[in-house]
């Protein structure tokens, strides 16, 4: 098992969030921000956590705080900028929209890391998550050539870089699930009432 102190937390949490017409970063679940609630899944198993997020608010939640090197780029720009501030070689990239995501998850990252893999990602129900994923430091520079050319696909970025995939336990998948529309945050609300 990697060390934490060579793992970085990074929150993506610049996103427009149109579909829910607010910060998704800040919105609530059981009286808690998303953002909260992501970085208490990390905490156990990084040194240091970092916002990607040009919004000041974020600055409520006391961790380090960067905004985009490449503003509207999306979450190719987001993850390059995070890489760029962090000092580890492992890096947890999450975006900021997966309040249920637990330590369990982030722990199957980082015991498939391999040498000569760049990027372990989630497969959750037949999706490959490449916002819940362990990043190495040297995507950095693969990342920001290619934003550099114009490329704003994650896909494409990811697909630069040496992946391992891994499938999740079905048991684990509704851990990842991904909360876009005030209907999504209504039903997990329902169905975790404790």
């Amino acid at each position: 098992m990697l060390d934490r102190t060579n793992i970085t937390g990074i929150i993506l949490a610049g996103g427009k969030s149109q579909r829910m017409g607010t910060d998704k970063g800040l919105i609530l679940l059981h009286n808690s921000p998303f953002i909260k609630h992501i970085s208490i899944a990390l905490k156990p198993l990084v040194s240091e956590i970092i916002i990607v997020s040009n919004i000041q608010k974020h600055d409520i939640f006391g961790f380090k705080r960067i905004e985009d090197d490449i503003e509207n780029a999306g979450p190719v720009a987001g993850i390059y900028s995070g890489l760029k501030a962090s000092k580890t070689d492992y890096n947890l990239v999450l975006s900021c929209d997966i309040p249920l995501i637990n330590t369990t998850i982030l722990r199957q990252l980082i015991s498939n890391i391999e040498n000569d893999v760049d990027i372990v990602q989630i497969k959750s129900k037949g999706q490959t998550m490449p916002l819940i994923a362990l990043y190495k430091k040297q995507c950095e520079s693969i990342f920001y050539k290619l934003l550099l050319e114009g490329e704003r696909r994650l896909k494409i970025a990811v697909n630069s870089c040496t992946v391992k995939t891994i499938n999740l336990d079905k048991n684990l998948e509704d851990y990842t699930a991904n909360i876009n529309t005030p209907e999504q945050l209504k039903k997990i609300s329902n169905d975790n009432n404790h």
